[in-house]
């Protein structure tokens, strides 16, 4: 990774008007309102409005934005360190997450430099592509993890973010601070996050995007990244409940459908307030009416570092077992659909608005995700949510 000469908005007053959430989770709605706070809101690029020619219109309104002043550009190479303050869901003390924001070289992964853990999907990349080819910039930055097992990285920020702050605001209850450093610290603290392979986090897609592009533009070999390092207090990941459409279910249909090595346990609750800690190993499925039912598991997700192969690190884990036995056997007999939130409260109140079942799952630790990595293997669809999510804006890229 190397510092870059970073694009910013020149209004850092208004920063809180102007970054947005990953495009991935706008939207309709909220792209609306996004663009309503400033009439040079990221997501103005990021998910550009139109039919065929909404991509066009984003390089466009780059052009005019780097015409008119509203981006500025670095005088010379800097990295950035960004902290995010926040209180993670359930919890009612807030914490801080700091990372480093810098330009991570775009490889392949079979380099072995860049780790992922999740499958990604032709569409998304398509129209990360689309948008790429016809602005040569990135404006939202990947969430990356460094090992860093001697705090280096870390120590590192501290020292960085004791200066003057550069720009300041908030996004979705996240407050969010930004440092530039340049020259010799600069380097510094890129030589101590690229000491081993880095984890993607969130992004997958924007990065399998920027490799696509690097095969069409060889100069094009970097992408936006925020490296969080593996010890942080405030990296937290909060897991993705599901929320099952279909047929309505009884709690007798549901504890029929579970395996018998499953201790189920039936409650009766008044609100979601009341659903208490998720299991560590299980779930807990809501029904209609405030009835849950708590499914036990007896099995270890522990990952075993001797044995690592692919299959057997993804088969332990949690979220991966109850898919396989609880989930996908709710959707057989509904004969629905399944859809996803990191809210229990959004997943209770959408059963006690008719959906079948909602399953809540604990969270998968960042221990888990990295060691499904480095056995080259690929977690189950939506297990993780990173919070807060990087901002979209706060620097681009510019890869021409």
């Amino acid at each position: 990774m190397a510092p870059f000469a970073g694009e910013r908005f020149a209004d850092v007053e208004a920063l809180s008007a102007l970054i947005s959430p990953p495009y991935d989770v706008i939207d309709p709605a909220r792209r609306s309102t996004l663009a309503g706070r400033h009439e040079h809101n990221i997501v103005r690029l990021i998910l550009p409005e139109g039919n065929g020619e909404r991509y066009g219109r984003a390089g466009d309104t780059l052009r005019d934005w780097r015409t008119h002043g509203v981006l500025v550009r670095e005088s010379e190479p800097v990295v950035y360190v960004v902290r995010q303050r926040y209180v993670p869901a359930g919890q009612g003390r807030s914490v801080t997450r700091t990372g480093l924001l810098a330009a991570v070289a775009v490889e392949p992964y079979e380099r072995g430099h860049v780790l992922p853990h999740e499958r990604t999907h032709r569409g998304p990349r398509e129209d990360r592509l689309a948008l790429l080819r016809a602005t040569r910039a990135m404006f939202e930055a990947l969430l990356m993890l460094a090992p860093d097992p001697d705090a280096k990285l870390a120590d590192g920020l501290d020292r960085a973010s004791r200066g003057p702050v550069l720009a300041a605001g908030g996004l979705d209850d996240a407050t969010v601070e930004m440092w530039r450093v340049a020259g010799e610290d600069a380097a510094a603290l890129c030589a101590a996050a690229g000491r081993r392979s880095l984890y993607i986090a969130d992004g997958h897609h924007r990065y399998e995007t920027a490799v696509a592009f690097r095969k069409e533009h060889p100069g094009a070999d970097r992408t936006l990244a925020l490296i969080v390092p593996r010890g942080d207090p405030g990296l937290l990941v909060l897991p993705t409940h599901r929320i099952v459409e279909g047929d309505a279910l009884t709690a007798d249909q549901v504890v029929d459908l579970i395996d018998a090595r499953f201790q189920v346990t039936r409650r009766r609750l008044s609100g979601p307030d009341e659903l208490g800690p998720l299991p560590e190993r299980g779930c807990t499925i809501c029904l209609a009416n405030g009835e849950c039912l708590e499914v036990r598991a007896g099995r270890t997700e522990e990952v075993d570092n001797r044995e690592r192969q692919a299959e057997s690190v993804v088969d332990r884990l949690n979220v991966a077992q109850m898919t396989a036995a609880v989930v996908d056997p709710l959707l057989g007999t509904t004969g629905g659909s399944v859809r996803y939130s990191p809210d229990p409260r959004v997943v209770w109140e959408a059963v006690q608005r008719g959906a079948a079942a909602g399953v809540l799952v604990g969270p998968t630790s960042v221990d888990t995700i990295m060691a499904v990595a480095d056995a080259g293997g690929f977690m189950p669809r939506k297990s993780t949510y990173f919070q807060p999510k990087v901002p979209s804006g706060l620097v681009m890229l510019d890869l021409d």
